[in-house]
């Protein structure tokens, strides 16, 4: 019994670490694909990048911790899915690297040519990962080819499914509006109204686009693509996602910031839950032969191996979480422009 919790606790943990990995690395990708729109100006757009700049590579923290964590108990997950997965996964690795070697390079040179290449860089390094997350979940949630030996045995078109395409474009829509609520809370004057703007402009697309998603994701779960959650508990977490996604619209036109952002987040937590409840206690779906799915238990690591790490991360995981807390302290006042000099 004790290995069976630990194998549902670390399936949890994981979970946690995708939903806040997605919440905050979700509106570092908003705000780098709205970089171009939002600035009209170099300084605008240092503003703009300002508003993350202390932040991003603390958020990245928890997509390695994520990577880590499944690597340590759920081993024959981690395998599967990055040998079968391999291409979109290297092609987020390549952009989230091109991303942050353009925040720290960026202002290394003030000539308009060399940060424009730049600044491109940081759109196409938040637009490719955005979208190739939910591809990526989505392929995850729907099953992919895999063999009774647990390997992946399909090809890389295989990937390119209609409802993993369209939870791409979610994840796209989700992040670059939770990134326009949060310029709407951290920036101040034309980047913040251009934030408002554009948000507004998304909000009822992505609603669409979204619900359409979660709502096939039921439909399939109902059809019997789900693992141990019933409908019962499934309906009400994706109609919190629906309920908060659907606030988003009305939040921004009245500039409530702050209440907008809170929405974009619970929508964004909400619907990974609700993918996740859909997998468990399966983590990789088999779309060939049911008794080829990997769950928490036949790819897990042995009951020593997480019985150790549930001790370690009872005594680093708060640690973490506290000093990221007190960084967001810290840096919680807006950017301006009258704080950046025009030549800085």
């Amino acid at each position: 019994m004790i290995e069976t919790d630990l194998n549902s606790l670390w399936f949890l943990l994981i979970a946690v670490l995708w939903m806040g990995y997605f919440f905050l690395e979700g509106f570092d990708f908003g705000v780098g694909i709205l970089l171009p729109f939002v600035g009209r100006d170099d300084l605008d757009r240092r503003v703009a990048i300002r508003t993350i700049g202390p932040v991003w590579d603390g958020n990245e923290v928890w997509l390695i911790v994520a990577g880590a964590t499944t690597f340590a108990a759920f081993p024959e997950w981690y395998a599967t899915l990055f040998s079968g997965f391999y291409l979109p996964l290297f092609l987020i690795l390549v952009a989230l690297i091109l991303r942050g070697v353009a925040f720290e390079f960026r202002a290394k040179d003030r000539r308009p040519q060399w940060r424009a290449w730049w600044d491109r860089a940081i759109f196409f390094g938040s637009a490719v990962p955005a979208l190739l997350w939910g591809v990526a979940f989505g392929n995850i949630v729907r099953g992919v080819p895999i063999d009774a030996a647990g390997e992946y045995a399909g090809g890389f078109w295989n990937l390119l499914n209609p409802y993993a395409l369209l939870g791409g474009l979610t994840t796209l829509l989700l992040f670059i509006l939770h990134g326009a609520s949060f310029l709407g809370l951290k920036a101040a004057g034309p980047v913040a109204e251009r934030a408002h703007r554009y948000g507004a402009l998304l909000a009822l697309p992505t609603v669409a686009v979204a619900g359409g998603f979660l709502a096939w994701t039921l439909v399939d779960a109902a059809g019997g693509n789900r693992g141990s959650f019933p409908m019962a508990a499934l309906i009400p977490v994706a109609a919190v996602a629906a309920a908060a996604l659907a606030g988003v619209f009305p939040l921004l036109r009245a500039k409530r910031d702050g209440w907008a952002f809170v929405a974009t987040g619970v929508t964004i937590v909400t619907a990974t839950l609700t993918l996740f409840m859909t997998l468990y206690p399966r983590v990789m779906p088999s779309s060939t032969a049911a008794g080829n799915s990997l769950d928490i238990y036949n790819a897990a690591s042995t009951p020593t191996t997480l019985r150790v790490m549930t001790v370690v991360a009872l005594i680093f995981l708060p640690i973490v979480l506290a000093y990221q807390a007190w960084s967001y302290w810290v840096f919680r006042k807006r950017v301006t422009r009258e704080q950046l000099s025009p030549t800085g």
